[in-house]
């Protein structure tokens, strides 16, 4: 995009309409010691060639150059996106679109709203979805204020084997109410330990990952079972969607409200942006659900069409009656993954989450043939812990040199979990890729 400033004419004329004689006059009313004074200190301007030249120079000394493999997940995962997308996404109609604030009149937005809606809803096995939230992290912050809501009670328990940074968010939303956030800590095969909750009464949910941030998958129905019991609402957070391909989804599961991160279905990493917030429920819940709500109708001429059916933001209503602040649907990411569904389909997600499941398996056999040790022996999706001997920080910084990125240290959100490593491996590395991460961690 080019950069088409005012004249100094335009200036002039502009500022005489208003009334003010110079520029800084726009900001008379600001403090002086409040105003910068002086010119920024920025380096000399460049032509389009020679910064298109040093953003490519910039680009090639990252640590995400295509020359990298990085063996990394833990939240935000590399997939391949059908060329399809990236091309149908930059259309003029879709990259400028904006909320529809007069929704009716915009009913390709609404449309694609609605099919992301039905095809989240299908994927997860509930009976409703919003048009989707910010991220992963707000959506379970979300679903937990929404808990709070249908049972009117002020506790609520969180595995600690759910994403650390959702658990940061939850602890911000809810820090300036009265709720009280139990954290339930985890066995040594990987999964969530339940027994505190038979000491926890007036639980308004209870709230798991699967596969959680360990990579291993919890037994849902079981959990489904015990929150039952306490006549409490069972919440399903994830970071890997594509899983419900090859696993059981949340809603056969028991779960009463799933929610996570879409950011695997067609949105690439971009330095840890941008992001998808997936929220589905059941229905006798909706009247509750944070968000927005397309719905399909006719028009006085039988014909179809959409329409923005449940809206319950402050923008819309009420602020004492809305169950949400969140002012938008991140309709671009959300559009994303309704093609990225569209394209792959049924079958192709079921193909790719047993491709994605078998190549973390051969990883994971290739370890322990090297003779390091997988931490938790409980099954994994895409995502598993290895024990290091200790000095292992070294060969990691030596394997960074060598363009490989390998895994994540779990020490920084679990201190006990010193010289252990999170990998992951996608249909993106190949073989070769996966031996050559052997050989570097072997020598």
């Amino acid at each position: 995009m080019r950069y088409l400033p005012h004249t100094n004419e335009d200036i002039s004329s502009m500022l005489q309409v208003i009334g003010i004689d110079t520029l800084d006059g726009l900001f008379s009313n600001i403090p002086e010691d409040c105003r910068r004074a002086g010119d920024l200190n920025l380096p000399k301007p460049l032509s389009e060639w020679e910064l298109n030249d040093h953003m490519s120079k910039l680009a090639g000394n990252t640590a995400v150059s295509p020359e990298y493999k990085v063996f990394m997940g833990a939240g935000s995962y590399e997939h391949f996106i059908p060329e399809s997308i990236s091309y149908l996404l930059s259309r003029s109609e879709f990259a400028t679109s904006y909320t529809p604030y007069q929704p009716e009149m915009s009913q390709g937005t609404l449309q694609a709203i609605y099919e992301y809606q039905t095809l989240t809803a299908r994927l997860l096995g509930m009976e409703v979805a919003n048009a989707s939230l910010y991220d992963g992290a707000s959506a379970l912050a979300e679903a937990l204020l929404m808990a709070i809501r249908i049972t009117r009670r002020k506790k609520i328990a969180v595995s600690s084997l759910i994403h650390p940074l959702y658990r940061r968010v939850v602890q911000t939303y809810l820090a300036p109410t009265d709720c009280r956030i139990l954290e339930l800590s985890y066995l040594k095969n990987g999964r969530t330990d339940l027994t505190a909750l038979d000491e926890i009464d007036d639980l308004a949910a209870v709230a798991v990952q699967s596969p959680n941030f360990f990579g291993c998958i919890e037994n849902l129905q079981a959990i489904g079972k015990k929150t039952h019991d306490k006549d409490a609402l069972f919440i399903t957070s994830f970071t890997e969607p594509l899983a419900y391909g090859l696993l059981k989804n949340p809603g056969s599961l028991g779960a009463d409200i799933a929610c996570g991160e879409g950011q695997s279905l067609g949105i690439p990493r971009s330095f840890g942006g941008p992001a998808l917030g997936m929220f589905a429920s059941k229905m006798k819940y909706v009247r509750n659900m944070s968000g927005r709500l397309v719905g399909k109708t006719k028009d006085m001429d039988g014909k179809k069409g959409f329409v923005l059916t449940l809206a319950t933001r402050e923008q819309h209503i009420r602020r004492e009656k809305a169950t949400s602040n969140i002012c938008t649907n991140s309709s671009l990411c959300a559009l994303a993954a309704v093609m990225y569904m569209a394209s792959v389909g049924g079958t192709g997600i079921r193909e790719l989450a047993r491709l994605n499941y078998d190549k973390s398996e051969y990883l994971k056999k290739e370890f322990k043939k090297a003779g390091f040790t997988i931490s938790f022996d409980s099954t994994t999706f895409n995502e598993f812990v290895v024990e290091f001997p200790a000095g292992f920080e070294t060969k990691y910084e030596n394997l960074l040199d060598k363009k490989i990125v390998s895994g994540l240290p779990l020490a920084t959100y679990y201190p006990e979990l010193t010289n252990q490593y999170l990998f992951c491996a996608t249909e993106t590395k190949t073989k070769e890729d996966m031996d050559a991460l052997i050989r570097g961690v072997k020598s």
